[in-house]
């Protein structure tokens, strides 16, 4: 079987990393159900990646045409940088922090789109930028980035540049001075003093090359604080607005509380009048059975007496019509 299809994977590596492990797992128990062990086990060796890798992957499965403009000028960039053609390389350079820029821009807009990622200010977009700005230098991390599958974010150590002892600073004026010195003739003896004098000048475009270097790390440095700023803005303004949220959770909770022990409280009342009642009621009916009772007692008592009366009035009418025979 040709293993987990392509589509698959990059479902689940959009999905947020807290919700990842619980994804990878249903869908490797869907794939052992379905019969496919080979699946099964390609997508159990699938590792969480940390946020700031999800958003890089979100960025490449998302909008694979930004990844690929970053990839194709990464490798425009690295080929000017073997070439030490020093204009390009400015050009290109310049090209790298605008679409870097822009990248990160749009990972924000991504994750704010997700309804399980973590909230703006608690988004690692300096591990991001990082992890954008090592792509130039290291064609294996841009194609990482590009596949949409990293696992947790790098960064560069140096500034999109060759290693210093091969640094040199190409200028206008180097190109010109090679242009002529194919007019030189050629068998034109150098002295000392040029020998000299060419030792200086390569002196002099280390000591610049060291100079440029040494502005480009100051420069990074004062990038990376402002970018630190405004995610401290963010983070400060994301702070002060839960804590207003907080402060009105709990004015509602007290709120919420005292009604409660109010509801509470009629509650206890009238379940306190419930009993009552239910005493009165169960006594108001031993009454009435009681009298009810009394009533059967009377009422049989009545007939009694009735039928006594009857029969004693019988007898003496009786006795009357026999006294009336005799006389």
């Amino acid at each position: 079987m040709p293993g987990p299809s392509t589509e698959l994977v990059q479902q689940l590596y959009r999905t947020p990393p807290d919700r990842f492990v619980a994804a990878r797992d249903a869908a490797v128990a869907e794939a052992r159900r379905a019969g496919d062990a080979t699946t099964a086990r390609q997508l159990a060796r699938l590792r969480r990646p940390t946020v700031a890798a999800w958003l890089v992957n979100l960025l490449a499965i998302s909008r694979p045409e930004l990844v690929a403009d970053l990839v194709q000028l990464a490798d425009a960039l690295r080929t000017a940088q073997r070439e030490l053609r020093g204009p390009r390389l400015r050009e290109l350079s310049a090209q790298r922090r605008a679409v870097v820029g822009a990248l990160v821009v749009e990972v924000r807009k991504l994750a704010a789109a997700e309804p399980d990622a973590p909230p703006a200010g608690r988004l690692p977009l300096a591990e991001v930028e990082a992890t954008l700005n090592a792509a130039f230098s290291d064609a294996e991390v841009a194609e990482q980035v590009r596949a949409g599958r990293l696992l947790r974010a790098t960064s560069y150590a140096g500034f999109g540049e060759v290693p210093r002892p091969q640094l040199r600073l190409v200028t206008g004026d180097d190109e010109e001075q090679q242009e002529e010195r194919p007019a030189r003739r050629p068998g034109a003896q150098r002295g000392r003093p040029e020998a000299a004098s060419r030792t200086d000048r390569a002196a002099e475009r280390a000591e610049q090359a060291e100079r440029a270097a040494q502005r480009a790390a100051r420069a990074e440095r004062a990038r990376q604080r402002r970018t630190l700023d405004r995610e401290m803005a963010l983070a400060r303004a994301d702070q002060e607005r839960v804590e207003a949220e907080l402060t009105e959770a709990t004015a509602q909770e007290r709120d919420g509380a005292a009604v409660l022990d109010g509801i509470e409280a009629e509650l206890a009342e009238l379940e306190r009048r419930r009993a009552v009642a239910e005493q009165d009621l169960s006594r108001a009916k031993l009454a009435r059975r009681a009298a009810e009772r009394a009533v059967t007692s009377a009422r049989r008592r009545a007939g009694e007496v009735e039928a006594a009366i009857e029969a004693l009035a019988a007898e003496e009418g009786d006795a009357d019509a026999g006294v009336g025979a005799a006389d």
